[in-house]
């Protein structure tokens, strides 16, 4: 029996191991935090409990699949969002809400001449966009650009010029008032990115938020998958060692024979699994010359997130489970939230109110909120210093918005800069989400799921393939599965 080690806990090593200890395989997990689940995390805190980062997820038949493949009915509760969530501008008494009711929906959009008509067509489009690509490109491992461009010819070329327009160019030629093309937007935020700088095929996230599949919250908090995956992986002998982190990599010819932790232990395996960043792992662990801290630097990577948990002694009124705060200089705000050294002045930030829909999260009569901006990475603004004005600034906007005081009603508090989201999970410059996906960093330009070298080694998660969000890291887990299997023959165990 094959010894696999899987180096990180989070959703893509815990569904790799599931996945893997359904096939035989013996399988450890080492983790550099103190519990599972990476950036998918829980903070218990005064009777409260935060999701710390996802607050909901597309594409829930990738779950079902997961559980399913591995012989387990799915433990999951799952609750549709509908509203899937509202959007607040600034200087606009009223939010527009985003219902799967295209009735509904034209009601929200009475601004947009002739919405229906011009929504239909382009959900329609981004339908299209998905099914075209799901299976020759999201489903799919590559063994090089060869192999990737032969499975991307397989996409109609009808599509084509939508690979080098972004998503922004294709909102204004089909919508006309600004606040429409704004809202279909925010999908680009989901990424990582901004619609400026996203390819315009990634529209076929509003056909899977709005008429595919839709959004899903978890009963229980988003924190029941890892917990429900754990308990399967610890009935079946998986061994977790928590506060391990893998600091170097041993090898003799073509296979890692041992990693080595902060402390000086040795891990030898016959098969290890990365849930580390694919990049950072090949250039600050491994010291690929292709992945130096320079040339790191110089890729594209997703946003960072500032995220704020707070514990209030009343219910607030005004909000849904999910909210978005957005100003009134979208296209200025955009263009230069990636690359500023400065704070963000009015800035633009989500807010997950969990207890609207699950009290549990938080004692009898309180509210649990959960705010996340995104910020620029730490290659750009390297100082927070000034976290806590900055979250009060967010905090105070927040109440001048909804006409409810928040700062009085505090219980509790928690404030993560990028700073603190590096430290604690290993995010590459603070990156939220690892690799943006720009064209020259999707399907097979992305860092690969096989190690270049090492014929033993593999990568699990969002800057791998196929990239980024909870059902596309699912996936990954799927596909570097059968890159094991696949190279299983060539791999001398003990």
């Amino acid at each position: 029996m094959a010894l696999v080690t899987v180096v990180g806990a989070g959703l893509g090593g815990l569904s790799t191991a599931l996945r893997l200890s359904s096939k035989g395989y013996q399988v450890r997990i080492l983790e550099k935090g103190d519990k599972p689940g990476g950036r998918l995390n829980i903070i218990r805190q005064d009777g409260f409990n935060f999701d710390m980062g996802p607050s909901f997820f597309s594409m829930s038949y990738e779950f079902e699949e997961l559980f399913k493949s591995c012989g387990v009915d799915n433990p999951l509760h799952l609750e549709k969002l509908d509203p899937v969530y509202q959007i607040f501008f600034r200087n606009k008494s009223e939010p527009v809400k985003l219902f799967h009711d295209i009735a509904l929906l034209e009601k929200e959009f009475s601004f947009e001449p002739n919405f229906r008509q011009k929504y239909e067509q382009y959900i329609r489009k981004a339908a299209e966009f998905f099914h075209d690509t799901e299976g020759p490109i999201i489903q799919q491992n590559f063994d090089s650009l060869l192999d990737y461009f032969a499975n991307f010819f397989q996409v109609p070329l009808k599509h084509t010029p939508y690979l080098f327009r972004t998503m922004w160019e294709h909102l204004d030629n089909t919508f006309e008032h600004e606040r429409t093309k704004v809202i279909f937007s925010l999908v680009a935020f989901f990424l990582g990115s901004t619609p400026y700088k996203t390819p315009a095929i990634y529209s076929l996230l509003n056909y899977t938020e709005m008429e595919h599949d839709g959004y899903w919250a978890v009963k229980g908090g988003m924190y029941s998958i890892v917990s429900e995956i754990v308990k399967l992986l610890e009935s079946r002998g998986v061994e977790f060692h928590y506060n391990t982190e893998i600091c170097s990599v041993n090898s003799l010819g073509d296979k890692v024979f041992s990693m080595e932790d902060q402390t000086g232990k040795q891990w030898k395996s016959d098969i290890f699994v990365v849930n580390s960043d694919a990049a950072a792992f090949r250039g600050l662990v491994m010291g690929r010359e292709k992945y130096k801290e320079a040339k790191l630097d110089r890729m594209d990577w997703t946003l960072a997130p500032f995220t704020i948990y707070l514990g209030l002694q009343h219910k607030v009124p005004n909000l849904l489970h999910h909210n978005y705060f957005l100003g009134d200089n979208f296209k200025e705000y955009a263009g230069k939230i990636f690359t500023t050294s400065e704070t963000p002045e009015n800035p633009y930030y989500y807010v997950n109110v969990p207890s609207k829909t699950d009290p549990s999260c938080a004692p009898e009569g309180m509210e649990n909120i959960f705010i996340l901006c995104p910020v620029p990475d730490l290659r750009f603004k390297k100082d927070w210093s000034d976290k806590n004005q900055f979250a009060k600034a967010i905090i105070k906007d927040l109440e001048d918005r909804i006409g409810f005081e928040i700062l009085g009603n505090i219980k509790t508090k928690m404030v993560m800069s990028p700073e603190d989201w590096a430290e604690k999970f290993n995010l590459y410059k603070g990156s939220g989400l690892g690799l943006a996906h720009g064209m020259t960093q999707v399907g097979g330009f992305r860092p690969k799921n096989f190690d270049e070298k090492f014929d033993n080694l593999f990568y699990v998660g969002a800057s791998t393939t196929p990239g980024t969000g909870l059902p596309m890291v699912v996936i990954s887990s799927r596909l570097v599965t059968e890159r094991i299997e696949e190279a299983y023959a060539k791999v001398q165990v003990r």
